[in-house]
């Protein structure tokens, strides 16, 4: 199927990729039967590549359903996504709604409006919840935020619409349940931290701690002797190159944008780990 380049991230978020395309796209295997991907996130490197067969996963069930209405009702979202004002008060009208029993009765529209709204005018296109669950980040008090992306959205819609792509909203490693040789997987989880104040896992309730990390390291080992090929982005911590130091690792150097620090920003070191080597 053809590719546009209009198809690209929706959001704002947290570790969007982006702008390591091109060191990422270096090293992806160039035959794939399944794209897998189990931390879709802002989905950069997905809409980058649109493979005709993709598995998406993430654990944050408001940015599934902000994919699956894109794919399914393009034009209730755009229509809803209209209604929508760059206002500081109707901005927390709306970032309180998850707060009340009302939040219940909202259609899967009216909630990926509400996402897409929030992160187009809350500070810093951050996506991120308290311990309730609730969306707690500021209003951003851009001048004329993007809210209603009509080219961007009907690409993206097109994409997975028509491709074949599947879309999972749970574990990271029931996400890759049926991933077999041939097929290619791509991580991108929460990264470990670099401080001990430069966490972020908070975009969703579980939270990415180093237990996660190891277990992710285990089913990458899993996928490498069921023969799939695999591409794993993290922070270039010593914890994470000595976690996987069996494995080819690069280092690449990203700027990173959102942090509610201004110090927390700028360019920092990362790694692609990959069980293969360059083709």
């Amino acid at each position: 199927m053809s590719t546009t380049k209009l198809a690209q991230p929706f959001l704002k978020w947290a570790g969007g990729k982006r702008q390591l395309l091109p060191e990422i796209t270096k090293y992806i295997p160039r035959e794939i039967n399944t794209y897998y991907e189990p931390f879709i996130g802002a989905g950069a490197v997905l809409l980058h590549l649109q493979p005709p067969k993709a598995v998406i996963n993430d654990i944050n069930s408001e940015l599934i359903n902000a994919y699956t209405v894109i794919r399914d009702q393009i034009e209730e979202l755009l229509a809803d996504l209209s209604k929508h004002v760059n206002d500081k008060e109707y901005f927390y009208n709306i970032r309180e709604l998850d707060r009340k029993e009302q939040y219940q009765l909202l259609t899967p529209v009216e909630r990926a409006s509400r996402m897409i709204y929030l992160n187009k005018t809350c500070f810093n296109g951050l996506f991120r919840v308290n311990s309730r669950g609730q969306f707690n980040v500021p209003f951003g008090k851009y001048k004329n935020p993007a809210i209603v992306n009509e080219e961007v959205l009907r690409a993206v819609h097109e994409y997975l619409a028509y491709a074949d792509v599947t879309l999972l909203n749970g574990d990271f490693a029931k996400a890759v349940e049926s991933a077999r040789a041939g097929d290619f997987v791509y991580f991108d989880p929460p990264y470990d931290p670099v401080s001990e104040t430069a966490s972020f896992t908070s975009y969703s309730l579980d939270g990415f701690r180093t237990e996660q990390q190891i277990r992710l390291k285990e089913l990458l080992d899993e996928l490498d002797h069921r023969g799939c090929r695999v591409m794993l982005s993290n922070s270039a911590t010593d914890f994470i190159k000595d976690l996987y130091k069996q494995y080819n690792i690069k280092i690449v150097g990203a700027k990173r944008n959102i942090n509610s620090k201004a110090s927390g920003r700028g360019k920092i070191d990362e790694v692609l780990v990959m069980n293969y080597g360059e083709e």
